[in-house]
């Protein structure tokens, strides 16, 4: 991580707290910070040029987002993934998802389809540059949420988004560790086609296998490699 300097206050007409909120946010869910690494007040002060006042405001809103683990005495610790919470994660995921994918084929509209077949389009183009991983998320997450949008479920969308603490940290070790992220486009195409050719009970099918895809990817990794990453 690179030592940024702020001065107190406001930068841009952005407090420092919410600063040193939003980038530490960041980097626990790109796992730049990893599960369970610890974070010390007296560095974060120094990275930000900051007081102990916005840092520590700071992390009791990371540890309300369960993002943070403050421990008394011992110091504050980017949370642990938790491979329970992820495994319901992905059930409701798919639940939910396939319904509104559903809803989305009944509206049998020519534009939504147009706009999924670029968002395949700009995933082909990233395999082919040197995109960073928060670029494939971004873009990984842009087709999923055009259909929820299209059928007045964004609400829903962001709700799911807010819940996945633990899911999103996941979903970006399926990325950074595996790196397959040819893999992961061709199963976009593959549930672009069946919702192309209205057949619902394929797309869900399909989008099953999507999201758990992670698991499969990362295999004994999970068991041997990250297990420190995990709840015990």
């Amino acid at each position: 991580m690179v030592n940024t300097h702020y001065d107190e206050g406001t930068v841009n007409g952005e407090d420092l707290p919410n600063i040193i909120y939003k980038t530490l946010h960041k980097e626990i869910l790109n796992l730049s910070i990893k599960p369970g690494q610890a974070l010390l007040e007296s560095d974060v002060c120094n990275r930000f040029n900051a007081s102990r006042t916005p840092v520590r405001t700071a992390f009791q809103r990371l540890s309300d987002a369960g993002l943070l683990s403050i421990v008394p005495y011992k110091g504050a610790f980017a949370t642990y993934l938790d491979f329970d919470y992820i495994t319901q994660m992905i059930f409701m995921r798919h639940a939910v998802e396939s319904k509104v994918i559903a809803e989305a084929i009944a509206l049998d509209d020519p534009f939504l389809v147009e706009a999924i077949r670029y968002s395949l389009r700009c995933q082909r183009l990233l395999l082919d540059t040197p995109c960073t991983v928060e670029e494939f998320y971004t873009m990984d997450s842009q087709m999923h949420r055009l259909w929820f949008a299209s059928v007045k479920r964004e609400l829903l969308w962001q709700t799911i988004q807010d819940f996945e603490v633990h899911y999103t940290r996941f979903r970006m070790l399926d990325i950074v560790a595996v790196g397959n992220f040819r893999q992961i486009v061709e199963e976009h195409e593959q549930l672009f086609e069946a919702f192309e050719k209205r057949k619902a009970v394929d797309a869900e099918r399909i989008l099953e296998t999507h999201l758990q895809g992670g698991v499969k990817r990362l295999g004994t990794k999970l068991i041997h490699e990250f297990s420190g990453y995990f709840k015990k």
